[in-house]
């Protein structure tokens, strides 16, 4: 029987229109009439009844005749039955009350002496109208009070507040969450839903929760019929490259567009759906992220004793946000600042209590340049599998401090590997950049020294450690691995914030270079990239990540002030709103980033991850290279480090002059 329901159902909504419509009208004929009926019945009784139709014939003729134009002429059936709301639920209100006087009228008119009506007769038509023809929409009534958008209220806060000010909205996206976001625009009073847009044909031209739906080709008309400012994306379902598609059309209207978060949020109940945000320039990239694999993601973490170094930061907070669904015993965060620390260890809390998950979250403030601390907590808390995000990476700032940014980005990694290794760590996964190969700057090229350093480790089963006798040997199980990839949407430091904020302020967007490219992914995409390509390798693999097409940093920007609502002021433009001013390369800059130092590189299982096989030293080699590097640090020879980069680092042509700010200052003193 629920079958048939089934089929019955599916069959009536793929229905054309009209047909629909059709199938409307007939039922409320039959309503009116059971109306009509059980209103003689009310008044007469049961006991006293008689058959109204062999004496007022005309009047069940009359009825519909009168109801039904009036019907259509208050767009009861321009209504999407499924989306059905408080202007509708109004409508039918005016549509039967003047269906009713109507009739009342032609009552008066023409009936006869020998078959009086009863004046209460039209009384009880209409009131039993209005419930068992309002009564199919009684449960979405009741939906739209428990809401709290209860529709006299509505209806007279929209009448008084029609011209109050209100921003006006357009919806993208007719469906549930179009329909959620007009409930909560209404109920929050700060926006005017005022229109929708959705490319679905069927429902062009139809009226939704009060709301008239547009096609996308009609959106000029839309904003001279509406006064839309805005336009919120209701698509939360949607792929990138659909998204994208809609973004590029839109970019032409003057409207500021935004939208609400994405399904992966709004399911995992980070959000809600009127959390109306900037349009995500992920969306702007276009591309969709390939799901991860189960048992890559869960093989160095379930059931194991996790630690991620710099977890307070934009890579490392999301490698905890990914690890703790893969059910460690423990996660151990360790991070130089209190207050990053604070915040992430604070926020998993809550999440492990939310969700009940046994997992012990242990928050460390600590160093990667403290050896003992490192020793010490990875002792205590059994580590199986480290996460080293810990890096300086601001190519800019590394440039003006190169002492801090040497020690922190190698030395660190020295240190947290030669613990590893003394206490029997599994798995050690280096977080590594594009900026590695082939580096113009100090900071890609410690990163392309610390993947030098596991490199090395790993092919020596008995080291001698830095800093150690050559007689102390120490026996070594871990398995190091390094992923390289470009960079992150919203890390500390992007341009992304910054253009925002830029524009905010009414610009100028300034960008170093018309012609720079970099590489671009989402943080919870590079996050799973990373945990799945640790847990292929075997040790001193460079995995490097699929990151796409590069994209040029001027074009985004013009995108970003397009969909702001605002035009490009240029030469040809000159009262546009916002410039775009270049500004130069800055300190170690280059225009475009590589990912891959040789052509040497394989394919794994997982489509967007690759295995490059890349030049390295042994360890006895490399040992009196750190040595000398760090030595040169302590005597403050800027000159020999650069040196020691240079001929260790393949690919590292430094430009200009050093700027360390430390330096410079000693150089003008004398």
């Amino acid at each position: 029987m629920r079958s048939r329901f089934g089929q019955l159902r599916s069959v009536l909504l793929s229905l054309p229109r009209r047909q629909k419509r059709l199938i409307q009208v007939f039922a409320d004929v039959c309503l009116v009439w059971v109306s009509l009926w059980l209103s003689f019945i009310v008044r007469l009784g049961i006991e006293g009844a008689f058959n109204p139709l062999e004496v007022h014939s005309w009047l069940f003729v009359c009825a519909p005749i009168v109801a039904i134009p009036l019907f259509i002429r208050f767009g009861m059936y321009r209504a999407v039955m499924r989306y059905f709301g408080n202007d509708a639920l109004v409508a039918i209100i005016k549509a039967v009350s003047l269906s009713s006087l109507i009739l009342a009228v032609v009552v008066y008119w023409y009936s006869n002496h020998d078959a009086v009506i009863p004046r209460s007769i039209v009384f009880n038509y209409w009131w039993l109208s209005l419930v068992i023809i309002g009564g199919l929409r009684l449960r979405l009534l009741m939906r739209q009070y428990f809401m709290g958008n209860w529709f006299f209220a509505s209806h007279h806060h929209s009448a008084l507040s029609r011209d109050t000010g209100l921003t006006k909205v357009a919806i993208y996206g007719a469906g549930v969450a179009g329909n959620q976001l007009v409930a909560a625009l209404r109920m929050g009073r700060s926006m005017r839903p005022v229109a929708f847009i959705d490319d679905d044909s069927g429902i062009a031209d139809r009226t939704i929760s009060g709301i008239r739906v547009y096609k996308p080709k009609h959106i000029r008309q839309m904003i001279n019929v509406t006064g839309a400012e805005e336009i919120l994306l209701a698509l939360p379902s949607s792929t990138r490259a659909r998204r994208r598609e809609i973004l590029s059309y839109l970019e032409q209207f003057p409207l500021h567009v935004r939208s609400v978060p994405n399904f992966t949020d709004l399911a995992s109940g980070r959000v809600k759906v009127d959390d109306v945000q900037e349009v995500d320039i992920a969306d702007l990239l276009g591309r969709d992220s390939v799901p991860p694999r189960k048992h890559l993601l869960e093989q160095c973490i379930f059931n194991k004793s996790v630690m991620v170094t710099g977890a307070g930061g934009s890579i490392g907070s999301e490698l905890c946000r990914q690890i703790i669904t893969c059910c460690p015993v423990t996660l151990v965060l360790f991070e130089h600042s209190e207050f990053n620390l604070y915040n992430i260890h604070g926020e998993l809390q809550q999440r492990i209590e939310r969700e009940s998950l046994n997992i012990q979250l242990v928050p460390i403030l600590g160093s990667i340049r403290n050896s003992e601390r490192l020793l010490g907590v990875m002792k205590a808390w059994s580590v199986d599998t480290v996460y080293h995000a810990a890096a300086y990476k601001h190519v800019p700032m590394v440039e003006h401090n190169v002492a801090e940014g040497v020690l922190n980005n190698v030395q660190g990694t020295v240190l947290t590997a030669q613990a590893a290794i003394q206490v029997g760590v599994e798995n050690f996964v280096l977080i590594s950049t594009d900026k590695a190969v082939r580096p113009a700057n100090v900071m890609g090229s410690t990163k392309r020294l610390a993947e030098m350093i596991l490199q090395a480790l790993s092919r020596e089963s008995a080291p001698i450690l830095l800093g150690e006798s050559d007689v102390v040997h120490h026996v070594n199980k871990t398995r190091f691995t390094m992923v390289r990839f470009g960079n992150v949407l919203g890390s500390s430091g992007s341009v992304i914030p910054r253009f925002y904020d830029q524009i905010r302020q009414g610009g100028p967007v300034t960008v170093t270079h018309p012609n720079i490219t970099r590489y671009f992914m989402t943080i919870p995409e590079a996050a799973q990239l990373v945990i799945q390509a640790g847990s292929m390798g075997q040790g001193g693999d460079v995995f490097v990540l699929d990151m796409g097409q590069p994209v040029r940093i001027a074009e985004l920007a013009e995108k970003m002030i397009h969909l702001s609502g605002l035009s490009l002021r240029t030469d040809r433009c000159p009262h546009g709103d916002i410039s775009i001013e270049f500004t130069g390369l800055r300190p170690g800059e280059k225009l475009y980033e590589e990912l891959l130092i040789g052509d040497n590189v394989t394919p794994t299982e997982h489509p967007m991850i690759m295995r490059a096989d890349e030049e390295h030293l042994p360890w006895d080699d490399f040992r009196p290279i750190l040595t000398g590097l760090f030595s040169a640090i302590k005597a403050d020879d800027l000159d020999r480090v650069r040196w020691v980069l240079r001929s260790t680092v393949s690919g590292y042509k430094p430009e200009g002059e050093i700027v360390d700010l430390v330096y410079l200052q000693h150089h003008r003193e004398t």
